[in-house]
C-alpha cells in the first residue's frame, strides 16, 4: 500500500480548501434572503429573555395598565392566563 508524499496532502488540501471556500460561498448566498428576518426573530428572542428575566419590569408595566386601564388589564389577564394554561397544556402533551 502505498501512502501519498507531502507534496500530495499539499495539494490535496489546497483543493478541498478551495472546495470548502466555494461553498461557504454558494451557502451564503443562498441564505442572504433571510438573513434580515432572522436578525429580527433573533432580536424578539433576546428581548423575550430580557423581559422574562426582569420580571419587575412586566409586573410594573400591568400595575401601570391596570391603574389606568383597568377593563383593559382585566381583558389582558384573562388572555395570558388563557395563554399561559394552554403552554402548560401544550408542554405537558409534548
Amino acid at each position: 500500500m502505498k501512502h501519498p508524499s507531502l507534496a500530495e496532502l499539499t495539494a490535496r488540501q489546497q483543493v478541498l480548501q478551495v472546495r470548502a471556500a466555494q461553498e461557504r460561498s454558494d451557502f451564503s448566498l443562498h441564505f442572504e434572503p433571510l438573513e434580515k428576518p432572522l436578525s429580527w426573530a433573533d432580536k424578539g428572542v433576546d428581548a423575550f429573555h430580557f423581559i422574562s428575566s426582569n420580571p419587575f419590569l412586566w409586573s410594573s408595566a400591568f400595575a401601570v395598565l391596570a391603574h389606568y386601564r383597568p377593563k383593559l388589564a382585566t381583558k389582558a389577564l384573562a388572555v395570558g392566563w388563557g395563554a399561559v394554561k394552554l403552554f402548560k397544556t401544550a408542554k405537558n402533551i409534548i
